[in-house]
C-alpha cells in the first residue's frame, strides 16, 4: 500500500480483552476512514479474531494494517496460545497475562524503529503503561485509551480525590459520591477498588502513565452524558469519539465484529425476523462474567417464565460452569420447551446485528460499556444486572440519570474468578 506524503500515521495498541479489543479497532476504523494511516499492534490470537473486519477496510480502500507480535505467555507460565482474557479462568491467570504483555516493550520497540511511515501518535489501552515508554523514546505523543464513560470516569475521580473511601468502614452502606449535582449513592462493595495486594503492582504503574498521556479519548458522546462530560474535561484533556461501533458502515458486516460469531447471520436474522417487533428479550452478560451455575439456571427459568421471545447469550467456555449450564438446558427439558420462541446462542454472538433488529424489545445487560453504549445505539431499553468493575457506576448512569433501563436489584459484584461470589436471585414464584 502506498501513502501519500504528510499523511498522519497512528499507531494502536489494544489490550488483549475482548471489551478492549473491540473498541480500539473501531477506532482504527474511524481513523482510516478519515485517511490517517492506521497500524494496529497486537499478538496473533487476537490478531485472528479481527483480520476479517481489517481485511474489508483494506478491501475499501482504507489505510489499515495489523502488526502481529509473538506474545511471551509461556514466560511467566501460560499455556502457549492463551492471549486473551477470556481464555482465563482466575486472577492469577489475569495477572500472569498483563506481566507478559508489558515483556512486549523490547520487540515493539525493535519494529517503531523501522515503522514507515514515522509514527505521529500513539494510541494506547490504558492498560499497557510500558507505550509510554516507548512514546518518550520516540517523541509521540501518547493518548490513552479508557473503554469507560465521562460518568464513570468522574464519579471515580470525585472518590479517589476527595479522600471520602477513607471514612467508609461499611462495604454495605451507601453513600453520596462528592462533587455531583445528582444524588448519586453507591456501597463501597460496589466501587472497583484495588482489594488485592498482589494487583497493586501491576495496577500503580498503569495509573502514572495514564497521566503522564497527552490526552484521553472516550467511546461516548457529548449529547448522551454531556454534564459529566463537561466536568470531566476541566479535570482531562480528553476527546468523545463515540460510539465507536457505528464505524461499521454495513452492519450485516457486524456479525464478525471482535470474533467469528458462533451462529450464522443469515440463521440469526431469519429467527429474529419471524418475531414481532420491540418483543424480543436480548440477554448477554459479557466475555469474561463469572456467573455460577444457579444463577445462570434461575436467569434461564426466568427467560422462560416470561412467556416472551428471548435470544440467550452463554459464554461457551470448556469450564465447569459452562459445561454444567449446557447440560441442564439439554436435559431438563428447557431447549424443548422454549424451541421456537429461545434461541440459545454458545460462544460470540453478532450483537450489534442483534440489537439493531427492529424484534429487540430489550437487553438484559452486565452493564459493561460497550454493550451499555451499544445497546443505547440501537434504542433499546436496558434491563440491569452489573457484576464488577465500572459497570455499577453504568448501571447508575443508564437507571437513575438517563431514565432508560430498570435495575434488577443486584447489591454485590462478583468477583473474578472467586467461585464463592455470587450475586442474589429474588426466588421465582412458582
Amino acid at each position: 500500500m502506498s501513502y501519500l506524503s504528510g499523511q498522519p500515521h497512528f499507531v494502536l495498541f489494544p489490550f488483549m480483552a475482548q471489551g478492549h479489543l473491540i473498541p480500539m479497532i473501531d477506532i482504527g476504523l474511524l481513523l482510516a476512514q478519515r485517511n490517517v494511516i492506521v497500524t494496529i499492534v497486537t499478538t496473533p490470537h487476537n490478531a485472528e479474531r479481527v483480520q476479517y473486519t481489517i481485511a474489508l477496510a483494506i478491501e475499501s480502500g482504507c489505510p489499515i494494517r495489523l502488526v502481529q507480535l509473538q506474545f511471551p505467555g509461556k514466560e511467566v507460565g501460560l499455556q502457549d496460545g492463551v492471549e486473551n482474557v477470556d481464555m482465563l479462568y482466575s486472577t492469577n491467570g489475569i495477572i500472569k497475562l498483563f506481566t507478559a504483555a508489558h515483556k512486549m516493550e523490547e520487540a515493539v520497540h525493535k519494529i517503531f524503529e523501522k515503522m514507515t511511515p514515522k509514527p505521529n501518535c500513539i494510541i494506547s489501552d490504558m492498560c499497557l503503561h510500558y507505550t509510554h515508554k516507548i512514546a518518550t523514546k520516540f517523541q509521540v505523543p501518547r493518548i490513552s485509551f479508557h473503554g469507560f464513560c465521562c460518568f464513570s470516569l468522574l464519579c471515580d475521580h470525585n472518590l479517589k480525590s476527595s479522600n471520602i473511601l477513607e471514612t467508609i468502614t461499611s462495604d454495605s452502606e451507601y453513600f453520596r459520591v462528592p462533587g455531583l449535582t445528582e444524588k448519586v449513592e453507591f456501597t463501597k462493595a460496589q466501587l472497583p477498588l484495588i482489594r488485592d495486594e498482589s494487583w497493586k503492582a501491576i495496577l500503580e504503574p498503569l495509573t502514572e502513565a495514564d497521566k503522564a498521556s497527552y490526552g484521553v479519548i472516550i467511546n461516548t458522546f457529548e449529547e448522551l452524558e454531556s454534564a459529566y462530560v463537561r466536568e470531566y474535561k476541566k479535570i482531562r484533556k480528553s476527546w468523545c469519539i463515540g460510539p465507536v461501533s457505528l464505524s461499521h458502515k454495513n452492519e450485516l458486516d457486524t456479525d464478525k465484529r471482535g470474533n467469528k460469531a458462533s451462529i450464522n447471520k443469515q440463521e440469526c436474522l431469519k429467527w429474529l425476523d419471524s418475531q414481532e417487533p420491540n418483543s424480543v428479550i436480548y440477554a448477554c452478560l459479557g466475555s469474561i462474567s463469572t456467573i455460577k451455575f444457579p444463577e445462570l439456571k434461575e436467569l434461564g427459568l426466568g427467560l422462560e417464565a416470561s412467556n416472551k421471545p428471548f435470544i440467550w447469550v452463554l459464554r461457551g467456555k470448556n469450564d465447569a460452569t459452562s459445561n454444567q449450564v449446557e447440560k441442564w438446558i439439554k436435559e431438563d427439558g428447557f431447549e424443548e420447551r422454549t424451541k421456537g420462541r429461545g434461541l440459545i446462542i454458545v460462544g460470540w454472538a453478532p450483537q450489534v446485528l442483534i440489537l439493531s433488529h427492529s424484534a429487540i424489545g430489550g437487553f438484559l445487560t452486565h452493564c459493561g460499556w460497550n454493550s451499555t453504549i451499544e445497546g443505547i445505539s440501537a434504542g433499546v431499553p436496558l434491563i440491569t444486572l452489573p457484576l464488577l468493575g465500572d459497570q455499577f457506576f453504568n448501571q447508575k448512569l443508564v437507571v437513575q440519570i438517563l431514565k432508560i433501563g430498570v435495575n434488577l436489584g443486584i447489591e454485590k459484584p462478583t468477583m473474578f474468578g472467586d467461585e464463592e461470589s455470587g450475586f442474589i436471585l429474588k426466588k421465582r414464584r412458582s
